[in-house]
């Protein structure tokens, strides 16, 4: 039987998350959820949009799941409070994992992930909790993402890597085989990660340097 789910946000990705859910999940997408400062409307996809602050009274949490369904905002900042502000209220934070994608058995996925089609996840890896693996990305055998991560499309992280929590990679980068990423990096669009990197900055370039004077929290995502 179908779980009832809550999707908090309203935007392209909440969007995108009620399609995955219904139709390719146990889930069954009741509504969706926004602070009331950014309540615009009150239906979405066929679904009413309630504010969060009263999300409880409409949708218990001892009857509903949620999943926040908010990009990469402030490095990640803005969906890690609203999951951890959910799972504190007492919802039990819910994940998808595309029928398309490749997951061997033994990797571990921590909870209240959305990893994407097409991502081939090898052996031994772990992935941390409230992490986006959007179409396409490798993750190379025992390979450790921290939690709150996002990583756009098509990315190839090759084996024995760690990546560092609340870091956003960009489409198409790549990182050699035991490099390190540092927490709140900015990985550029295509860039080739063959070191490792240093905490708070941004990356870009093949092979990729940090920017002079530049903080990872300086770019609106």
């Amino acid at each position: 039987m179908a779980r009832p789910l809550v999707i908090i946000g309203a935007g392209e990705f909440a969007q995108i998350a009620c399609e995955y859910f219904t139709h390719d999940s146990d889930y069954d997408v009741a509504a969706f959820s926004v602070e009331r400062s950014w309540l615009r409307e009150t239906e979405l996809a066929g679904h009413p949009v309630v504010p969060y602050e009263e999300l409880a009274l409409y949708y218990p949490p001892a009857d509903f799941d949620a999943f926040v369904a908010v990009p990469s905002s402030q490095l990640n900042r803005l969906r890690t409070r609203l999951y951890q502000d959910a799972r504190a209220r007492g919802y039990a934070m819910a994940s998808y994992v595309s029928s398309r994608a490749f997951v061997w058995r033994n990797a571990q996925l921590g909870e209240h992930c959305f990893i994407f089609e097409n991502n081939v996840i090898q052996p031994f890896v772990t992935i941390g909790s409230n992490c986006v693996l959007w179409s396409g990305n490798h993750v190379g055998h025992r390979t450790v993402i921290g939690d709150n991560v996002f990583v756009a499309s098509h990315a190839v992280i090759s084996g024995y890597c760690q990546i560092g929590q609340n870091s956003f990679l960009g489409v198409n980068s790549t990182f050699n085989d035991h490099v390190n990423v540092a927490q709140d990096n900015v990985i550029g669009s295509g860039a080739l990660v063959v070191r490792d990197t240093e905490p708070g900055r941004i990356y870009v370039g093949s092979p990729a340097k940090a920017l002079p004077g530049k903080s990872s929290f300086d770019v609106s995502l």
